[in-house]
């Protein structure tokens, strides 16, 4: 049960609400946002009565949520909910492309990178100053020398960046640098811990999915950074792992639908980890833009064959700017637009 209280109420208010829902037997948590607050109850919903906790002081509406996911259940919210990033908004009539290299390599790299993003028509840019990687002898990021080259190729082009927060002891730097968004990678989609600390901050979160994690998994990770306040939250698909292995991963394009009709939150796709490879990349974009996604996450390198790591997904300006244009005509046919 969620218990959605008005504007401007005080602590008293919320502790009589919390009281009258412990003294029937339920667990509680506050939610407290920027614009609002919600009390989740948890527990056997049928122990408490509906219209009596709406007649409570300060509530503004009682919803029965019958799923272990609440906050961001399209039963809790159902219009849209739209998360700005740096004045773009995901989840409207406007698709957002965020669009840049893996990792933060060097200045001269970064800089022509931010060129090549506006060039393209793409409105936000992406990369690791962190890297997670499978084997601890490759290249792991620039770490917080990175979050000083994305910043100082990004603002000079008006790109908000989003970047791959992997610690909590990162918070503070990424609060310092002014990251616009923290990307939660597959690694960390159940890093509990991590997602309770993304939760006290309001900075947009990209989360995405777990390489084997099933829908209600992913949805119920972003319940934990919803409980902790933080609503502004984006779902990205990035492919699961499955038996085939001629591609890296396993693009679930019906995750998209599905994503719409359980969640408000908006959906978006990345197509490069999905296919691993270049010459995929732009089919599993337009196949993400023709199924409902809000958005897409493609890595695109001043020259791949550079990169220092995942040079085989990595599109280049040209080929970035190709597939801008395509996504346009595919947006567009479906009654959303791009550029």
């Amino acid at each position: 049960m969620i218990i959605i209280m008005r504007d401007n109420i005080s602590d008293k208010e919320i502790d009589f609400v919390v009281s009258k829902l412990k003294n029937v037997g339920l667990d509680v948590n506050v939610s407290r946002g920027v614009e609002r607050t919600v009390i989740g109850a948890i527990g056997e919903e049928n122990l408490a009565d509906k219209e009596m906790l709406q007649s409570l002081p300060g509530v503004e509406n009682v919803i029965r949520v019958m799923k272990p996911y609440k906050i961001v259940a399209r039963s809790y919210h159902r219009t849209d909910t739209l998360v700005d990033i740096g004045g773009h908004k995901f989840g409207g009539e406007q698709l957002q492309v965020i669009a840049g290299p893996c990792s933060v390599e060097t200045q001269p790299q970064m800089d022509a990178a931010a060129v090549a993003v506006v060039a393209a028509g793409c409105r936000l840019m992406r990369a690791g100053a962190f890297k997670p990687r499978t084997s601890p002898y490759t290249f792991q990021g620039a770490g917080v020398e990175g979050l000083q080259m994305f910043q100082q190729a990004a603002k000079p082009q008006r790109l908000p960046i989003v970047t791959e927060l992997m610690d909590v002891r990162s918070i503070d730097a990424f609060m310092e640098h002014e990251v616009d968004a923290i990307q939660i990678g597959t690694r960390n989609m159940q890093n509990f811990d991590l997602l309770k600390e993304v939760g006290r901050i309001h900075k947009p979160v990209i989360l995405k999915r777990g390489m084997s994690a099933t829908v209600s998994e992913w949805l119920m990770s972003a319940e934990y950074i919803a409980a902790g306040g933080n609503h502004n939250i984006i779902f990205c698909e990035r492919g699961v792992r499955s038996f085939e292995t001629y591609y890296r991963n396993m693009l679930d394009v019906t995750a998209i639908p599905v994503l719409k009709r359980e969640t408000h939150l908006p959906v978006i796709v990345d197509p490069s980890h999905a296919g691993g490879k270049a010459w995929m990349v732009p089919a599993l974009a337009k196949a993400a833009v023709a199924a409902g996604a809000d958005g897409l996450l493609i890595e695109m390198h001043p020259k791949p064959c550079d990169a220092w790591c995942d040079a085989d997904q990595a599109l280049t300006p040209e080929e970035l700017a190709t597939l801008m244009q395509q996504l346009d005509a595919v947006a567009r046919a479906v009654g959303r637009t791009l550029l």
